[in-house]
């Protein structure tokens, strides 16, 4: 059900929904809907992976914060993988007050070391009243809320070029066997079909992913993200096969196999949308913050930048979700403070209204988000309420789904180089996943 309010909501990009439903708050003279304490004197440390226009963003929001609070608060630039540089910032006795991690399982490690501080009964009032059960319980541990889930992710969306699409006569497709006929009608226009950002390895677990929640099924998609069935079942080797129908045409791809394992991903979304209708790619996957790097074009969201929902390859399309936890390092009232207002609709309306971000809060209005295709986006998360699934890799022991070089990202990298080596595949994920679960 879920799958086709997406699939609706992304492909009707008109319409006269302006989504005024709850007021926001701030400083701008609008109401707040949190209660936060004064701060004066009070300092933070804030540490997120997020670089440029994400980071900027972000920015605004602490930049609020310090307006209500009187505190003030420091952005500290990590490196990923992010639990590796806190263990650092930890051992030498200088940790950030609050970090934002991008995986539930290092969320789990954090608890597990001991870094990091449950949340106060503040920062859990917001949660309830905002969030669904579901993202709740992500940023639990053995029902102990830890994380904040302040920015989410659709990371089942195809982007693509309209203008390359018009000359083409392509349309969007609904099933997998349209995308594939979508593809070579593309390139058969003279223009290259996908960009794939395959120097980072986040994003080939995200097109395996989305093809295997929809061609297994969600129980299948749950044991694997457990590892309760090895990744040399027959369904791994079912979805990597139809991953080579796209990753095994070198023509189908910018830059071959080896120009993708070169390729960033913003470059991956910029080279689609720079160069008019003769772009070095047609299409690119990858979730609704595609926008950010989009904004650095001449392209506009809606018009010369397009979207529709990750085609269904089995009986229903996938709805894979991704996010950022704020979690507490060292507690403190301000750091607690922090923790409730990102919990709250007044963090994600400072930074909805910036573009290239949606917010798993319920209780932010519609009207927060830039554009029509944004406010649908987010408008379908919210709608899933607990029906989605998480980013499987973010799911796993950073070992295996979040260190750049190792895992499941260098599996995947490795496949995308040689897409008829399925068996090898599976073998070296298998290898990997034993070794990070210790099973």
């Amino acid at each position: 059900m879920v799958a086709g309010v997406l699939a609706v909501s992304l492909t009707a990009c008109g319409g006269d929904d302006d989504g005024s439903d709850e007021p926001g708050g701030g400083t701008d003279g609008t109401a707040s809907t949190v209660t936060l304490p004064r701060l004066d004197g009070q300092s933070l440390e804030v540490a997120a992976v997020w670089t440029g226009t994400e980071q900027a963003h972000f920015k605004k929001v602490l930049a609020e914060f310090e307006k209500r609070t009187g505190a003030k608060v420091a952005f500290v630039p990590a490196q990923d993988p992010i639990v590796n540089f806190l263990g650092s910032k930890i051992a030498g006795g200088a940790p950030p007050d609050v970090a934002l991690l991008p995986q539930p399982g290092a969320v789990k490690q954090a608890v597990e070391k001991g870094w990091a501080k449950p949340l106060g009964a503040e920062a859990q009032a917001e949660l309830k009243k905002n969030y669904s059960q579901g993202w709740q319980d992500i940023g639990s541990v053995d029902g102990t809320p830890y994380g904040v889930y302040y920015k989410a992710a659709n990371k089942s969306l195809i982007w693509y070029n309209a203008q390359v699409f018009e000359n083409a006569g392509a349309s969007e497709p609904a099933t997998w066997q349209d995308l594939l006929s979508t593809a070579r009608t593309v390139y058969d226009s003279g223009v290259t079909p996908f960009s794939v950002g395959g120097a980072d390895g986040w994003t080939l677990t995200d097109w395996f992913e989305n093809i295997y929640l929809s061609q297994a099924g969600p129980e299948k998609y749950d044991r694997l993200a457990a590892h309760e069935i090895k990744w040399t079942d027959p369904s791994v080797k079912d979805a990597l096969t139809t991953l080579a129908e796209i990753w095994g045409k070198p023509e189908y791809l910018a830059g071959g196999p080896d120009g993708a394992l070169q390729t960033e991903f913003p470059a991956s979304v910029t080279q689609t949308f720079t160069g008019g209708d003769q772009p070095e790619a047609g299409m690119v996957y990858e979730g609704d913050f595609v926008q950010v790097n989009i904004g650095e074009t001449e392209a506009e969201v809606g018009t010369d930048a397009k979207v529709f929902p990750f085609p269904a390859v089995g009986d229903s399309p996938p709805v894979v979700s991704g996010g950022d936890a704020a979690v507490i390092l060292e507690d403190s009232r301000a750091a607690q403070a922090l923790a409730t207002f990102l919990a709250s609709p007044d963090a994600a309306g400072v930074q909805a209204k910036l573009g290239g971000y949606l917010s798993p809060n319920r209780n932010v209005p519609n009207s927060a988000y830039p554009n029509e295709v944004q406010r649908k986006m987010a408008r379908a998360l919210v709608d899933a309420g607990d029906d989605f699934r998480f980013d499987m890799s973010d799911q796993a022991p950073q070992a295996f789904g979040g260190t750049p070089g190792k895992g499941e990202w260098k599996a995947l990298q490795d496949f995308l180089k040689n897409p008829k080596d399925i068996a090898g595949a599976q073998r070296q994920l298998e290898a990997g996943a034993a070794a990070a679960y210790g099973n």
